[in-house]
């Protein structure tokens, strides 16, 4: 980025004026670091961000998305993908802090930066204690869902390994709408009967989109 000025430079102008004075593309060019053969590394930054829409479909992207674009090689993508992790991370509890789920609204709060924004399907639990406070959440299916994948079996038997006396089951939608499918409520159902004649609650199953989430059970109490 030698043709820009010193004061136009991202590095440059993190260092004097702050991370929250970049661009959205200044910022990924930073984790870039370095150009390559097709631009210096803010090149390879506004290719990234017009790929995707931004940098809120970047929140959606994996390595093998970002590696077809040109001048992104395995090592940059990782960075990238790692960077975008961190910044999840940085948005949840920390792990002392034990949440206590009361509402749907805490579920969401709990799981939205999570799951919410993710470009393949995921189903799992949160893992509950007698009083409903966060256990751990475990991830229990990758991919499109079906009731061959999710079964009753594989849900309870992780949530009795955790020694969970509740649940709250999720999934994300990659299209970012979260409205439930037939065969979303229908799996819900299911799950709940289970819980009944296992003993282990079926607090709720949300449904997680972009920036929006359904709950089921407010779903059924209306």
């Amino acid at each position: 980025m030698k043709d820009l000025l010193p004061d136009d430079r991202p590095r440059e102008k993190l260092r004097y004026h702050g991370a929250a004075a970049l661009g959205d593309n200044e910022l990924v060019a930073l984790v870039i670091g370095n150009g390559s053969r097709h631009g210096n590394a803010l090149t390879l930054a506004n290719a990234v961000l017009a790929a995707h829409g931004g940098l809120h479909g970047l929140r959606r992207c994996a390595a093998d998305d970002l590696i077809r674009i040109a001048g992104i090689g395995r090592a940059r993508a990782a960075q990238i993908v790692a960077a975008l992790e961190l910044g999840r991370r940085t948005l949840t509890l920390k792990p002392s802090a034990r949440l206590q789920i009361r509402r749907p609204e805490d579920a969401a709060a709990y799981l939205m930066p999570r799951f919410g924004a993710r470009g393949v399907e995921q189903f799992g639990i949160v893992l509950l204690d007698a009083k409903h406070r966060v256990m751990r959440t475990a991830v229990l299916a990758v991919g499109t869902l079906n009731s061959s994948i999710v079964t009753p079996r594989e849900v309870f038997r992780e949530a009795a390994i955790g020694g969970a006396t509740a649940i709250v089951i999720f999934h994300n939608h990659p299209s970012g709408d979260p409205t439930p499918s037939p065969d979303d409520v229908a799996l819900t159902r299911r799950l709940v009967a289970a819980g009944s004649l296992i003993g282990i609650d079926v607090v709720d199953h949300l449904i997680l989109g972009d920036g929006r989430y359904w709950s089921i059970k407010e779903t059924r109490q209306r």
